[in-house]
């Protein structure tokens, strides 16, 4: 199967089975890095990532039977993200079909608990096997593959009211840990403060286009659960080239929500140019690299 999101890092010519196979034999091959872990049940589990350009390529994932051979199990194309993400705290659960795990952070600058796909599940696991139940954590690099996306031009801001936004930022945080502790108080004040936002929004949206209206945001879209839309200020882009297909992608380090993530994405699937200051719009997939202490 192919992925969706392979084209996202250079291989959007990929058609089927065979060619697929080629990438999977060249990763297994001359891997940049290898890994292995015990699962506990006599397996032991292997992992092999090869990178096509600056931070981002493919993993392939399996084990090794008792006769010592390696057996496939799936693989995922990535981006590594370089940018400390979110120091909140982050649990990881499993997936049900196979051996690849989810992450979730309850981050208070975004509003919603960001679900994203484990790139470093061996480091996960072998912490596992050293005792710990869940794994320490000291923050998470969040990065995202794309297959649409468009740019945006930048809102034109005053500085005195984006100054005055910061504060009011600060402020909600404040409100928002608080309420989650269940400080009555705090609820109270944040109900009232987003009933009033909502009414502000409610008299402009008729005359004023959203986009105008709304800087960033991060929002969950479709049925998958880490898959988000998502708008964020251009703070830096890299043209890089797959060192096997030669397609040209495009890295974009964001700031969305007070967060700041990477996103990669084909020069065929971007329209526009991505210049620091403008503004990105589309659809990631998001995956995480969370920082053992």
């Amino acid at each position: 199967m192919i992925h969706k999101y392979l084209r996202a890092i250079g291989f959007s010519k990929i058609k089927n089975r065979k060619e697929l196979n080629k990438i999977l034999n060249d990763v297994l091959k001359g891997p940049v890095e290898r890994q292995y872990v015990s699962a506990g049940d006599e397996r032991f589990l292997a992992e092999f990532r090869k990178e096509y350009a600056d931070s981002l390529g493919v993993t392939v994932c399996g084990n090794y039977s008792e006769e010592l051979e390696f057996e496939y199990d799936y693989y995922y194309p990535y981006i590594i993200g370089k940018n400390v993400s979110s120091t909140e705290d982050v649990s990881i659960e499993r997936h049900i079909e196979k051996e690849s795990y989810a992450g979730m952070c309850d981050d208070l600058k975004v509003g919603v608990s960001l679900i994203f796909y484990l790139q470093n599940r061996m480091d996960y696991l072998k912490q596992i096997n050293m005792g710990s139940k869940q794994g320490v954590f000291a923050s998470v690099s969040l990065a995202g593959l794309s297959t649409e996306g468009s740019i945006v031009l930048p809102l034109m801001k005053d500085p005195v009211k984006t100054l005055a936004g910061k504060k009011n930022e600060k402020s909600r945080h404040e409100l928002l840990a608080a309420a989650r502790e269940g400080n009555e108080e705090a609820i109270e004040d944040l109900t009232i403060e987003d009933m009033d936002i909502y009414t502000a929004i409610s008299k402009r949206i008729g005359k004023d286009d959203i986009l105008s209206l709304v800087d960033t945001y991060f929002m969950p879209w479709g049925i998958e659960c880490d898959l988000y839309s998502i708008l964020g200020e251009i703070l830096e882009s890299r043209a890089l080239t797959n060192s096997l297909t030669k397609e040209q992608i495009y890295v974009i380090t964001l700031r969305c929500n007070d967060m700041d993530l990477d996103v990669c994405i084909n020069e065929k699937d971007l329209v526009g140019d991505p210049a620091p200051g403008r503004r990105f719009k589309g659809i990631i997939w998001l995956q995480g690299h969370v920082n053992l202490i």
